[in-house]
């Protein structure tokens, strides 16, 4: 990739939310900041967006990537947006955050990853690697983890070591199903 290219393409962001409301805020801050944001709500929206600009040889410089799209994951975007532009900074962006997510989200090659709430300014900061901002950012959640967060990390944890495999998660954690189904379809306590 030439290195022109990389430069117009600093302004380029791909920002795939399912909350319409969210969006909007998002796009309106990070256009007011000089970035021009192609919008997607689905996968489905997302792949034709990244086909389109594959098609007219431009290319995203970042990606702002919310996690849980309307139950699906948009995990599998992120080997797609790499082999579309290996230097894109993306971020995963989620109000489910685990850190069994945050890591696949890394090991596929996203930048950094973020729980919401975020406003414009802690999402550059992440997708720019802002340690200063980040820093504050977090300190703002160090806080130790609450009982109820420590059990949604560990029922993640066991998901995934499942393959995502809910009766068998339930066994092994000795809980019926159907909690175990409530439990996950509930957000994770903040702290």
């Amino acid at each position: 990739m030439s290195e022109s290219l990389e430069v117009m393409s600093a302004g380029k962001m791909l920002l795939v939310e399912d909350d319409e409301v969210f969006a909007y805020v998002i796009i309106r801050a990070m256009r007011q900041r000089g970035y021009e944001v192609t919008h997607a709500a689905n996968l489905g929206d997302a792949r034709a967006c990244v086909e389109q600009v594959a098609l007219e040889d431009e290319i995203f410089g970042h990606a702002v990537l919310d996690l849980n799209l309307g139950g699906h994951s948009s995990l599998e975007l992120i080997p797609v947006l790499k082999e579309l532009n290996s230097h894109m900074q993306i971020l995963m962006l989620t109000g489910y955050a685990s850190i069994a997510t945050a890591v696949d989200a890394i090991k596929l090659g996203a930048t950094n990853y973020l729980a919401k709430p975020a406003d414009a300014d802690e999402i550059l900061a992440a997708l720019e690697l802002d340690t200063e901002k980040l820093a504050e950012h977090y300190a703002s959640i160090q806080e130790p983890m609450s009982v109820r967060r420590l059990e949604w990390e560990h029922i993640q944890k066991i998901l995934k070591e499942n393959d995502g495999n809910i009766s068998e998660t339930a066994r092994q954690l000795k809980m019926h199903r159907r909690t175990l189904q409530r439990k996950l379809q509930k957000k994770p306590a903040a702290r």
